[in-house]
């Protein structure tokens, strides 16, 4: 099993976040790691909002996890692992959620590939704590988003989590976009040029189509008890906004399942050119066949080693069986056309 391995990193302080007391705006904090530990504290225990940003490729924010804020071995053991499985779950003190994002990559060559990424989140009552390998799109926008409109931290961590997931899940759409101008590209190639490396790129698109299928299908699910589970961490007014990104996910599900069909309907037609195309190719074939059945026949008679072969000694014998031979194959097109073979 993959297993991300912590490195020691010097002052490396998680970002973090809170709303101030007295003054009601938020301040996104920075400075040493003894000094934030000791403010993150003492916002605990005073219930202040807290949200709290973990990178667990850097040793010393992921110990938080269990020195600072006491979460469950098992969830923290999670937080480790790239292929855990998107879900959700309702410890004594908080709930934990995994949800993968996902993205293009664009340091390949290969338009088609995804670059995958999970998210875990801790909610607690008044905090919440977002842990992930690397650096994280979504995460930096909200951040970004806190920096220019500080009301969301007042409305409460929940809202927060709202604002995580809601960025993570609508970075598909972009991926949609573009898969809706592949699916554009590959039906003027296959309808208009008929490129035969055309169906490469099919099977790459359809490929991908599944691929993001596959991280996006449990999601829903994770979405759903968020959205109608009763909790204690969540009132039926936040809920109301995850109802939202469920029902994006249910968007971009049917999206896919639409490309999906699309796709395998442009394959259908991609083949039935093929066989049209070999069809086409041997009646074709068939008709030089069929033409060139007379003249072997009479060639391959009058071709016999007999001292006695009619016409042989005639001074026009070549050019009667020429004519001849020629006026077989008019009669045997004729016949194939009054048919309807050709």
């Amino acid at each position: 099993m993959t297993r991300i391995v912590p490195q020691p990193v010097a002052n490396a302080v998680p970002r973090w976040v809170t709303s101030g007391a007295a003054a009601g705006t938020p301040s996104i904090q920075a400075g040493g790691m003894e000094e934030a530990v000791s403010t993150m504290r003492q916002l605990l225990h005073d219930g202040a909002p807290l949200w709290v940003d973990i990178d667990v490729t850097v040793a010393a924010q992921h110990r938080l996890l269990a020195e600072l804020f006491g979460f469950h071995p098992l969830a923290i053991e999670d937080t480790l692992n790239p292929d855990s499985r998107v879900k959700i779950e309702e410890y004594q003190s908080c709930l934990f959620i995994v949800v993968r994002g996902v993205g293009l990559d664009m340091d390949t060559d290969d338009p088609y590939d995804l670059q995958t990424n999970n998210l875990y989140a801790f909610l607690g009552p008044k905090v919440l704590v977002t842990v992930h390998a690397g650096d994280v799109p979504s995460i930096a926008r909200v951040f970004d988003r806190i920096a220019k409109a500080p009301d969301l931290m007042q409305y409460g961590v929940e809202r927060v989590l709202h604002a995580v997931l809601d960025e993570t899940i609508d970075a598909y759409f972009p991926i949609l976009q573009q898969i809706d101008g592949f699916i554009d590209a590959i039906e003027e190639r296959v309808f208009v040029d008929f490129d035969d490396r055309a169906l490469h790129d099919l099977f790459q698109v359809r490929r991908l189509v599944l691929s993001l299928r596959r991280h996006l299908q449990p999601s829903r699910e994770v979405m759903n008890i968020l959205s109608n589970r009763p909790s204690t961490l969540l009132t039926p007014d936040v809920q109301l906004y995850f109802r939202d990104i469920y029902d994006h996910v249910l968007r971009i599900t049917d999206a896919l399942d639409t490309y999906r069909e699309l796709l395998g309907s442009t394959m259908e037609s991609y083949l039935s050119q093929v066989n049209n195309r070999l069809g086409m190719t041997t009646k074709a074939l068939s008709v030089v066949a069929t033409l060139s059945l007379p003249f072997v026949v009479v060639s391959g008679m009058w071709g016999m080693n007999f001292a006695r072969i009619p016409l042989s000694e005639w001074p026009y014998g070549f050019w009667i069986l020429l004519v001849g031979q020629a006026a077989l194959g008019a009669l045997l097109l004729f016949f194939l056309k009054r048919r309807r073979w050709l």
